[in-house]
């Protein structure tokens, strides 16, 4: 064999080695919130050599970077992760779910393990059309009173339809031993044993793998704040099925219930204002008063040309005009300007209503 000759099966036979290696190289994927412990997650995997691919969900309660509920930069931390990210939009889907869902609420109108188990079922569809082994997350055990325990984390897997391939990496050796762990591709001491609401062990983590200025814990899923989860029950008692609209609606202003078909969302500020006029339909009545700096405000309902009056008045109430004073609104349908009278309503008149 001439020199050339060897030096070209030698090539040949690293060029295979390697490419074998890469072919070789096992798949996850990865369900990513943004949040610390997700981040955490992906970089175990990353770490013992598996190809990760995130994949976020969004649902009509979290549109990630809203500053909602989730609020973190989803692309962004794919991006400093160096992973793939898929996005799944449960939408139609989850407010069905929500009106009813298997496993109840939590002390909000919070339906976490129905939630977690459709967030798993479209991480599984991606599992299997990318051909990945398994499905992490970033989950803690016994972080979440509802979903996070050990009966719950089971309960999801089983309505998710996979049981035995969720691995939880953070939490890993403290929980059974999951399939993966099982065909030798994970070994159980390069799990985690983090369990509780501290985040101590976490932050120490993310030291070791230099994360810079690590995300603060998340602000929860906004059916959990007490003030949403009571506007979102009025919502689905008097809806038989809500919109991603009224869902929106529902994220702004002060709102008032006058009958069961009939309601006014007030706004709080300019911000609130343009978002109420965006989100206005046909059929919405927007208001504001005539003369003096004050809120948009939006009536939506079969009686709201019943409930005119009494939506101006409280739209006139949060303006700064002075008490005692009378004036106009400005009332717009459909493209159609009016005015209707306008009165300083008396704070107990106008309460009963507020939701």
């Amino acid at each position: 064999m001439t020199i050339s000759s060897f030096m070209f099966v030698g090539r040949f036979r690293y060029w295979k080695q390697s490419f074998c290696s890469v072919e070789e190289k096992k798949k996850v994927v990865a369900l990513l919130s943004g949040g610390l412990d997700s981040r955490l997650a992906v970089k175990m995997m990353q770490n013992q050599g598996f190809d990760v691919t995130a994949v976020a969900i969004k649902t009509p309660f979290c549109d990630f970077d809203c500053g909602r509920g989730c609020g973190f930069e989803i692309r962004e931390t794919a991006d400093m992760l160096n992973v793939d990210l898929k996005t799944v939009y449960l939408g139609d889907d989850y407010i069905e779910m929500l009106k009813n869902p298997k496993h109840g609420f939590g002390s909000g109108m919070n339906p976490c393990i129905d939630c977690r188990a459709m967030m798993f079922k479209a991480g599984k569809k991606v599992m299997e059309d990318i051909g990945a082994e398994f499905i992490i997350s970033g989950e803690v055990l016994g972080q979440r009173p509802m979903s996070q325990h050990g009966p719950a984390l089971r309960t999801i897997e089983k309505e998710a339809g996979l049981e035995g391939k969720i691995v939880r990496p953070l939490s890993g050796a403290l929980l059974p031993k999951t399939q993966p762990e099982e065909n030798g591709i994970i070994k159980r001491e390069n799990l985690g044993m983090i369990r509780g609401r501290s985040r101590k062990e976490q932050l120490k983590l993310a030291q070791e793998f230099g994360f810079e200025n690590p995300p603060n814990a998340g602000g929860g899923c906004l059916l959990t704040d007490p003030n949403f989860a009571i506007r979102a029950k009025d919502l689905f008692n008097h809806t038989e099925t809500p919109t991603t609209n009224d869902i929106d609606l529902l994220k702004i202003g002060r709102h008032f219930r006058f009958d069961s078909k009939t309601k006014l969302v007030v706004g709080r500020n300019k911000d609130e204002n343009e978002m109420l006029k965006a989100l206005a339909l046909a059929g919405d009545v927007l208001l504001e008063t005539k003369d003096h700096v004050g809120p948009i405000s939006l009536l939506r309902g079969e009686s709201s040309n019943a409930n005119l009056k009494l939506a101006s008045d409280i739209t006139f109430r949060y303006s700064d005009a002075p008490k005692e004073m009378q004036g106009v609104s400005l009332i717009q349908k459909n493209e159609i300007v009016s005015e209707v009278p306008a009165s300083n309503i008396a704070e107990q008149e106008y309460l009963k209503y507020r939701i």
